[in-house]
């Protein structure tokens, strides 16, 4: 008698990859902002870097409560979810303190959020990274 050996895929729900990859577009915007208000001192791009890493903020936040969701499912590997979850934390964190920073005038917020936009946009392609290959990852649970 022949027997069937199941492979179950641990992969994200459709509405938590979509979160997680609109994160980049939008913190990498932030980023791209930042570096033309720094080349112009054009006011409307710092307005621009604000809104777009308030985008992110909803996006990561919401993808964030769909990890949290995701901790209580049986079917998970721990430990390279905590390792997402642990970046996707930290992405929330820094891009908390980068919205605070681009809260100030124009001046102030150079060139300390021109460098938390750096960090946030390559926490955010390192957290999408790591929830795509990992949690997609085939094979045996």
């Amino acid at each position: 008698m022949a027997t069937a050996h199941r492979t179950y895929r641990s992969v994200l729900h459709p509405l938590h990859a979509i979160l997680l990859a609109g994160t980049i577009p939008l913190f990498l915007g932030a980023t791209l902002s930042d570096y033309a208000y720094s080349s112009t001192y054009n006011i409307l791009w710092s307005i621009f870097a604000s809104w777009l890493i308030a985008g992110g903020l909803v996006f990561a936040g919401l993808t964030l409560l769909c990890a949290i969701i995701g901790l209580f499912r049986a079917d998970r590997r721990r430990g390279l979810f905590l390792v997402y979850f642990f970046l996707l934390l930290a992405l929330v964190i820094v891009g908390f303190f980068n919205a605070l920073i681009h809260a100030r005038d124009a001046w102030g917020m150079m060139p300390t959020g021109f460098v938390l936009s750096i960090i946030v946009t390559l926490l955010a392609c390192a957290t999408t990274w790591v929830g795509f290959s990992s949690l997609s990852a085939g094979g045996k649970e």
